[in-house]
């Protein structure tokens, strides 16, 4: 399998909003997989960046990242599936660890349960189910027969755990690819905390990963082959870069460039590959299959 490149950007910080598009073109014909957005208090907001970017740029894929301290589960699904739809596939959302959001925390089933890893997994297996919910074979849209949807294909969530309620289901249908993509950092979480609903896991410290990842996955029933493994490299040479990827049997790299648009630019022209843009983000991650409601 080829390496995968995910590109971080800072879109209103170090980038402006008409150099990210700019960047994003040059990264698409560059064959890169996808542009992670990232959330910070001096860079716009992720998935509004990405729903702009996506309307002027097709063949790449956008993975925003969300903190577990902005939205409730539900809220999250439904703003992440829009883009997904719209974007034909092509969406994800890196879920950063953190805190309660206020709407959650008002009705938390259990107020103590306050464990970072812990709430980043309730929330991200919600996210999962509630973008299973609503396949998009059930929207039929049948005028003859007066049908809209298959009712019984759509599946309410009924969730009630230790930092979240939630009912569902969505109220709108999947994408081409099933669901978006879900990205994790290790650091705060351990391959354990990931391990059942990570389609992407990146890492900063290689040495022992693959190994750790493969283990978590075995004891949820989870095939190492399900996730992809990314390295979260400041930039190197290509080379040397690449080196580190197969020594430490890891999937691709997240490409993090410290300068601004010009310095990225240089980035994506040194590590430019001739690749037809997959018809998918979990395509062009490298995932097995799309994913079936």
């Amino acid at each position: 399998m080829s390496t995968i490149v995910q590109l971080a950007l800072a879109v209103g910080d170090r980038v402006s909003l008409s150099e990210a598009s700019a960047l994003t073109a040059l990264a698409r014909d560059s064959g890169v997989a996808a542009i992670r957005l990232a959330d910070t208090p001096h860079t716009l907001d992720p998935t509004v960046t990405a729903s702009h970017l996506a309307g002027v740029h097709t063949g790449i894929g956008f993975v925003a990242e969300v903190p577990t301290t902005h939205h409730a589960p539900y809220n999250t699904a439904r703003r992440v599936s829009s883009l997904d739809r719209a974007t034909g596939g092509r969406a994800g959302i890196a879920l950063l660890a953190g805190d309660g959001d206020e709407v959650s925390d008002a009705t938390a089933p259990d107020p103590a349960a306050a464990d970072p890893a812990r709430r980043w997994s309730e929330y991200a297996g919600v996210l999962t189910r509630l973008w299973e919910s609503f396949p998009r074979q059930a929207l039929i849209g049948d005028q003859e027969a007066a049908l809209v949807v298959r009712e019984e294909l759509i599946r309410p969530v009924g969730h009630d755990g230790a930092c979240y309620r939630v009912a569902g289901p969505l109220d709108g249908p999947s994408s081409a690819q099933g669901r978006p993509v879900v990205v994790a950092d290790l650091g705060v979480l351990d391959p354990a905390a990931v391990a059942e609903s990570a389609d992407v896991v990146v890492v900063e410290h290689a040495a022992g990963a693959a190994d750790a990842l493969t283990e978590a996955l075995r004891a949820v029933g989870r095939d190492r082959r399900e996730v992809t493994l990314l390295g979260r490299v400041p930039v190197g040479s290509p080379a040397d870069v690449l080196a580190w990827v197969h020594e430490h049997r890891l999937d691709g790299v997240e490409l993090v460039p410290a300068g601004g648009a010009g310095e990225v630019a240089a980035v994506l022209r040194a590590w430019a590959t001739e690749a037809a843009p997959p018809p998918t983000l979990r395509a062009a991650l490298g995932l097995c299959a799309e994913v079936a409601a």
